[in-house]
């Protein structure tokens, strides 16, 4: 038998999530607070590990399943799904879900029970470019090693256009080919925005779990982590996942740390190794961050390297954050290189953890 206590968090943690996802997700808010009200809902999530009996991995199962069957009745309250959605108040939101929840209710235990959340955010690719263009301004060619790749989405970042849009009155910035992917945020600050995209040489990902953007399931769910109220991120996963099927990103299954020397000497003939990782190193244990970093210290003492990190300090501790900023919950923007084995960390900004915007120190 179920543990109460398990059931009463659940709520708890539905009611949390409707109050959290108001101001940038009306939908799942009304979810949220519909959920935690009926315990047949939410108690969908016990059959998940501990770990992740998240709201969110329930969301992402029903949003996955819809996105398969778009004509159900449901697709009606989806905006990245319909261009006239349904408001969230509607009274016949919950009783639709419940129908749908009914008639899937097999194929969502099956997702909830196997899939965790996993995000592929091109966006981070406008955070990586101008740290990108500064590295290769020094030493012409890079190479990308992307940890945490997922899809590796985020290494077709030449393949992307950018737009960089001051909050002052200077014009905007444009760089980067004719692409189905234009990626836009708002700046502050003197953001060196390089004038040409830099020449990526050579590029390699490394995930514990990465998905196959050629398999239209795995691709999916990729779609599903996304938020169906945000329907500018999905339309452009969407043309980001088109991009890579044309030539899939090659990325290796493992370890982080394990696959890491492998995934910089491979590249390294191919040109100066970049290191990158955005919102990952916050789901390790602080041990292994500090395995994570020993191994830089080490690649970085063997042959010159670049890292570049987007990440939460309160929630990487380890990663050398400056001390001003170590408790810091905003996404930070770090640079350290290694040159002649001598390690130099530069702050260079603080960054919304989607690409939105930036504000370059």
């Amino acid at each position: 038998m179920d543990d109460p206590s398990d059931e009463l968090e659940l709520e708890r943690r539905f009611a949390e999530s409707a109050v959290t996802s108001l101001p940038r997700a009306p939908l799942y808010a009304a979810l949220s607070a519909g959920i935690a009200a009926d315990p047949g809902l939410h108690r969908l999530l016990l059959d998940a590990p501990p770990t992740q009996r998240l709201p969110v991995l329930l969301f992402a199962s029903i949003h996955s399943l819809l996105i398969a069957e778009p004509t159900h009745p449901l697709a009606d309250w989806y905006p990245n799904l319909r261009s006239v959605p349904r408001l969230p108040d509607d009274d016949e939101l919950m009783p639709t879900l419940s129908a749908f929840v009914r008639d899937h209710l097999n194929e969502i235990k099956q997702l909830v029970s196997t899939r965790s959340t996993q995000t592929n955010e091109v966006g981070r690719s406008l955070l990586f470019l101008p740290p990108l263009g500064m590295i290769a301004q020094e030493v012409g060619p890079v190479t990308m090693i992307d940890v945490g790749a997922s899809g590796g989405l985020n290494l077709l970042l030449d393949q992307f256009a950018y737009r960089y849009e001051p909050d002052d009155e200077s014009p905007a910035s444009t760089v980067g080919p004719d692409s189905t992917v234009t990626l836009t945020a708002s700046t502050r600050g003197a953001v060196p925005i390089p004038a040409i995209l830099p020449t990526i040489a050579g590029r390699l990902g490394i995930d514990a779990s990465p998905i196959d953007v050629t398999n239209d399931g795995q691709a999916r769910w990729l779609e599903a982590c996304v938020w169906p109220d945000q329907p500018e991120r999905f339309r452009r996963l969407r043309a980001a996942i088109e991009l890579a099927r044309i030539d899939p990103p090659r990325i290796l299954n493992g370890d982080l740390v394990a696959e890491m020397s492998e995934a910089v000497e491979r590249v390294r003939p191919l040109g100066h190794p970049v290191v990158t990782n955005s919102w990952v190193l916050n789901y390790l244990h602080d041990r292994d961050r500090g395995a994570f970093m020993d191994e830089l210290e080490h690649i970085g003492a063997a042959g010159d390297l670049s890292w570049i990190a987007a990440e939460a300090p309160a929630l990487t501790a380890g990663l050398p954050w400056p001390d001003e900023i170590a408790e810091n919950w905003q996404t930070q923007l770090l640079l350290t290189t290694w040159r002649d084995g001598i390690r130099t960390v530069c702050h260079l900004a603080q960054c919304h953890p989607h690409g939105f915007w930036m504000h370059w120190q």
